[in-house]
């Protein structure tokens, strides 16, 4: 990859963080998107601009897949949420990202993807309470993912 691929100055997750940064390595940062209803919702970005998890190398692609592992399981082992959604989209920001949501069988959407239409109306009360839980999370996804720090 070329020195001027590593870098977009139009593109969103090149120029921010995209979210509130728990955690940044040198190939990958983890950060927790803003999402209303969706408090357990995070994203892991590639640092270097590429659109397509093909793009990267066959070590890189390991290192991704390490990194979003270890945070389905801190969020999996901390919330005990009912699913885990992956999802690799990029359509809207063309720069590799992975979606890491814990979904909750009390969330406004679930079981559809937090992107259809709304099965119910939502749970302030449970998202704050969710969302309370967040700090002690974040710590834990910070120490599972100092391997790659």
């Amino acid at each position: 990859m070329n020195a001027q691929a590593l870098h977009d100055p139009a593109c969103p997750l090149c120029t921010a963080a995209g979210g509130v940064l728990v955690w940044q390595g040198a190939r990958l940062r983890v950060i927790r998107a803003e999402e209303p209803g969706f408090p357990a919702f995070y994203r892991v970005v590639w640092t270097d601009h590429v659109a397509e998890f093909s793009d990267l190398s066959a070590p890189e692609s390991v290192l991704c897949m390490q990194v979003v592992t270890a945070v389905e399981r801190v969020l999996r082992e901390q919330l005990q949420p009912a699913k885990i959604n992956l999802a690799a989209l990029g359509n809207m920001v063309p720069h590799l990202h992975w979606h890491v949501i814990a979904r909750f069988d009390w969330d406004s959407h679930f079981p559809a993807a937090i992107w259809a239409p709304a099965q119910r109306a939502r749970l302030p009360e449970r998202e704050a309470a969710l969302a309370a839980r967040l700090p002690e999370v974040e710590a834990r996804l910070v120490a599972a993912l100092q391997p790659w720090s």
